[in-house]
């Protein structure tokens, strides 16, 4: 019987076939690595099922699991660059060091997501680019795995989320018809 950890990942690759998808054992360092000991990254690359990178964490569900169930993060960027695996990894160490991430939460990264860009914050949000078919991933044994993005967001766009809500922000950035793999877009607040 497969690990949680290798049924997720056959469930990304199997997601994104015809896509190279590459696998990153990322090693959080001294004194966090036990945090998420078997922490790994999949770097997808564009492919038939879109023009974006994306970046999904291995290794979160395993340890925040409960009842068989827990979370797993992906991430959409315009490059293939080292600065989104260490993104994945700081949502990882976030989520299972003690922040317990969900949907509708946030993170702050406490700088710009790329240099220049307004974006400093990440929104916990329904994979919306890839649907349900990567969000809800099975596992042996009945548990599962939900696939959740982070999506990149200002500070303003936070603020707004907390004095209007989820759903309105999530609305809000729909209308403007934002391109989420824009580090340079403009807020919508």
């Amino acid at each position: 019987m497969r690990s949680a950890a290798e049924a997720v990942e056959a469930h990304v690759r199997d997601f994104f076939a015809g896509h190279e998808v590459e696998a990153v054992d990322y090693d959080l360092g001294p004194g966090r690595r036990e945090t998420v000991p078997r922490l790994r990254i999949l770097v997808v690359a564009p492919g038939p099922r879109g023009d974006a990178w994306a970046y999904v964490t291995v290794g979160c569900r395993d340890v925040m699991q409960r009842g068989g169930h827990g979370l797993e993060f992906v991430m959409t960027a315009h490059v293939r660059d080292e600065r989104f695996l260490q993104l994945m990894a700081m949502t990882a160490y976030y989520h299972c060091g003690g922040h317990r991430l969900d949907l509708a939460h946030s993170m702050p990264l406490g700088e710009p997501w790329v240099p220049g860009s307004s974006c400093d914050h990440l929104l916990v949000t329904l994979p919306y680019m890839h649907g349900p078919d990567l969000e809800h991933c099975p596992l042996p044994g009945g548990g599962h795995a939900r696939i959740l993005w982070t999506l990149p967001v200002t500070a303003a766009e936070i603020e707004y989320r907390r004095r209007h809500g989820h759903e309105a922000l999530e609305q809000r950035l729909d209308d403007a018809a934002i391109i989420p793999t824009d580090p340079f877009r403009k807020s919508v607040v």
